[in-house]
């Protein structure tokens, strides 16, 4: 999740405005950030290379997650993975030595040997998603190599990717596609997650809908979940609103996928009665359960009303998921004001809501990235023009108190 959608919002609505939500839910304050560690841009060990110097991106992602304290980044550029401690130390790191020079402080493990800090090689073509059970096994989305990219024309989507299985000292075990281990490539990945039973979900998006690949920890491919655009639950009140699928993410303790649906509503000219366009209307999250395609629950989403200099600007914007903790909970989000994020919670299973914010600095915005952690500690990449800033916001905290 980039600042992309930010800086559209505050270039369309000009100067900054000021966000609230119209709902009488829990609030607090700001909740106080914590840098972690800084890292350079750049292509070296210890270095990430997020974008090129000159500040050309590319297309590349750079995935990143956090376990037990332990932060992983999937470098996408370089085509390396590295794990952290909180205090900024490398402890592994696993490499294309074809895109990396050898490490220096890391010790290259070929046999069995005892060292605290070490490396191993690997071709990583293009690591993004990332995601870490309980075991410290990583799974790490990569892309294939354009030759061995396929087309499906029945689904009109590019199959290029593929799942990686390293286990916990960084070595491969061995790769999963869409019907298990060493399976046919999936297409476009956009969500990774593992469960309380190290079971993994690929979350897949396809020019019509969606696909939820649902896996054991032996690779075992137990479910597919497939989500049409098309057909998505209506709203009792107004059956005829426009939904869209803003995302899906899966369960962290339950065989479960949490649906997020924007629904918007035609508008229309009062003089003419002619449609002028839409407006977001209601949102809802829906609960379905893997096992046997059911619906079980649902939470509404407040959306949030604009106002300028003090008076209501009619305008009301739909909140982003941002990710999904134990018990049922989700943070939301979206820009707010003084340079930072107002956060939403919502407890699915209580339905209880609770607001807070999150800041930094613009000068932290040449990009960031978000990943909240199952324990619902919130984690970022902060990043300038060469540093790359690691933060987490105790936000589990706040989760644990009344919700």
């Amino acid at each position: 999740m980039k600042n992309i959608l930010a800086i559209l919002i505050k270039t369309i609505l000009g100067t900054i405005l000021i966000f609230t939500v119209s709902c009488n839910k829990d609030s607090v304050g700001s909740i106080e950030r914590e840098d972690l560690f800084s890292l350079e841009i750049g292509p070296l060990e210890d270095q990430i290379a997020l974008y090129k110097l000159e500040g050309d991106r590319g297309i590349r992602r750079t995935g990143f997650s956090m376990r037990d304290g332990l932060l992983y980044i999937a470098d996408g550029t370089n085509g390396k993975i590295m794990r952290y401690n909180s205090y900024g130390d490398l402890l592994l790191m696993i490499y294309n030595e074809e895109t990396n020079p050898p490490p220096i402080t890391l010790k290259t493990i070929t046999e069995d040997e005892q060292v605290t800090r070490w490396a191993y090689t690997y071709p990583l073509e293009e690591p993004g998603w990332i995601t870490i059970d309980s075991r410290r096994h990583i799974y790490v989305e990569d892309r294939l190599p354009h030759e061995e990219q396929r087309y499906d024309s029945e689904t009109r989507a590019l199959l290029d990717g593929v799942i990686l299985h390293f286990d916990q000292e960084g070595r491969f075990i061995n790769y999963l596609g869409r019907e298990g281990i060493g399976g046919s490539p999936f297409p476009r990945i956009v969500g990774l997650s593992t469960s309380s039973r190290d079971e993994l979900a690929v979350i897949c998006r396809l020019p019509s809908g969606w696909e939820v690949f649902w896996f054991n920890s032996s690779g075992t491919l137990l479910y597919l979940v497939k989500i049409s655009s098309d057909v998505t639950p209506v709203l009792a009140d107004w059956p005829q609103a426009l939904a869209t699928i803003d995302n899906i993410m899966a369960s962290v303790d339950s065989r479960q996928l949490l649906i997020k649906v924007d629904y918007s509503r035609d508008t229309f000219d009062e003089s003419t009665n002619i449609r002028t366009g839409n407006e977001p209307f209601n949102s809802v999250i829906w609960v379905l359960n893997v096992e046997d395609g059911t619906y079980s629950d649902s939470v509404e989403v407040p959306l949030y009303e604009i106002t300028e200099n003090g008076r209501p600007a009619n305008i009301r914007i739909f909140h982003i998921m941002l990710g999904v903790a134990r018990n049922g909970k989700v943070l939301l989000y979206f820009p707010g004001e003084n340079d930072g994020y107002s956060l939403l919670y919502v407890n699915i299973r209580s339905h209880e809501q609770r607001r807070g914010s999150i800041h930094f600095s613009n000068a932290e915005l040449r990009y960031n990235d978000f990943f909240l952690s199952t324990d619902g500690i919130l984690c970022a990449m902060l990043a300038d023009n060469y540093n790359v800033k690691m933060v987490w916001w105790r936000t589990d905290r706040l989760m644990d108190d009344g919700l």
